[in-house]
């Protein structure tokens, strides 16, 4: 008999019920079980998992890995999937495979250098791969000073935290006024240049800004899946262009994607962007886990979730390829179920924890997705 595979994923986010919905469709004999914890009790992934936990606030990294290691042991976890503070849980691989416990996570050292966007360009640029020209921000005048150079090329400058993810705090320069035009429909990404210095001058920290030229489209986001000898197992891009989203796997994307993710010993799963800089495709981002789109793949006839398991299992999958690239799609949103019951919680001694309610969880069937992929 096949034994079942145990899988946790800790506080990641909701377009992961995708990433479970997977597991359990895998097309081998293995029972997949979830475990899943989060600090908000309404995430859809707890709802989408067998069982399920609410998780103390306030752990310091060090603390966080402790926590983990006992999560694995009492839930007797095979493939841990770490999303918050995934470098210090993959600093401790060794005593996680102690534990029985394989991390699908890339080595601390990879982590590092994809955690900070600058550190990143400048790593990457050093291996020949093209990056657009950027700018470190800590205040006002190194501001006006690289938003003037931009502008002086013909580009429109935009700025980002230089250590952040999923677009947060992400800002376009425009110098045009303030008029009625920016009241009217939804919030843009647009902020004039005049209120963006003033609040960096009445700061009372500096900031950590990378400025760059605003990319053009499309944008290219390329999943990667690399063995645990840094080899690249499989690598497929999907392509955004406005609504519509497609697949591509021509290597003036592709070749780029594996020299990062085995230069680096970027294992197991690993997202890497680009955008186009004038006719150059350039890198925009590195993400080392998994991406929020990956179950797109699916039209693909991929279950990428399920390789990524296997390697981390010491499964070799071998190369893999695309049995066929799907047509061109667009994504709508649908509703996800919500836990009906309260969460336990494990006390950790000196964790700040939500209202504990000592309800046990019971196992809730994967419903219908959230997010459904539909042809153009």
């Amino acid at each position: 008999m096949v034994s079942r595979v145990r899988v946790w994923l800790n506080r990641t986010y909701a377009e992961n019920v995708f990433f479970m919905d997977q597991l359990r469709r895998n097309p081998s004999d293995r029972a997949v079980e979830i475990h899943a914890t989060h600090g908000d009790p309404d995430s859809p992934v707890l709802a989408a998992a067998d069982t399920a936990e609410l998780e103390p606030e306030g752990l310091s990294p060090a603390a966080y890995v402790e926590y983990a290691l006992d999560q694995c042991t009492r839930r007797g976890i095979d493939v841990f999937v770490p999303r918050l503070h995934q470098a210090a849980i993959a600093a401790h691989r060794a005593e996680f495979e102690a534990a029985g416990t394989a991390l699908l996570a890339p080595p601390p050292e990879a982590i590092a250098v994809f955690e900070d966007k600058i550190v990143a360009y400048e790593a990457v640029q050093a291996i020949g791969v093209p990056v657009p020209p950027w700018w470190r921000v800590r205040g006002a005048d190194e501001l006006l000073a690289a938003v003037e150079e931009l502008e002086a090329g013909g580009h429109k400058a935009c700025f980002k935290p230089a250590s952040g993810a999923g677009g947060v705090g992400f800002r376009v320069i425009t110098r045009a006024p303030f008029s009625l035009v920016h009241l009217s429909g939804f919030p843009s990404p647009y902020v004039h240049l005049d209120l963006v210095v003033e609040a960096l001058r009445q700061a009372e920290e500096p900031v950590d800004w990378l400025v760059m030229p605003r990319l053009e489209q499309p944008e290219v986001s390329v999943d990667v899946l690399t063995g645990p000898d840094n080899r690249v197992r499989l690598a497929v891009g999907r392509t955004k262009n406005g609504r519509r989203r497609g697949f591509t796997l021509h290597e003036q994307w592709l070749e780029p994607a594996r020299r990062i993710a085995e230069g680096f010993g970027l294992r197991h799963l690993s997202n890497i962007q680009f955008r186009m800089f004038g006719d150059t495709p350039v890198l925009m981002d590195v993400n080392t886990r998994p991406a929020g789109g990956l179950h797109q793949l699916s039209l693909c006839g991929l279950n990428v979730p399920w390789l990524a398991v296997q390697s981390a299992l010491g499964e070799d999958p071998g190369e893999v390829s695309p049995p066929f690239l799907g047509q061109d799609y667009t994504v709508v949103s649908g509703p996800r179920p919500l836990r009906a019951v309260s969460l336990p919680q494990q006390r950790v001694e000196g964790a700040a924890l939500l209202p504990a309610v000592p309800a046990p969880m019971e196992s809730v069937e994967s419903v219908e997705s959230a997010a459904t992929v539909l042809p153009l």
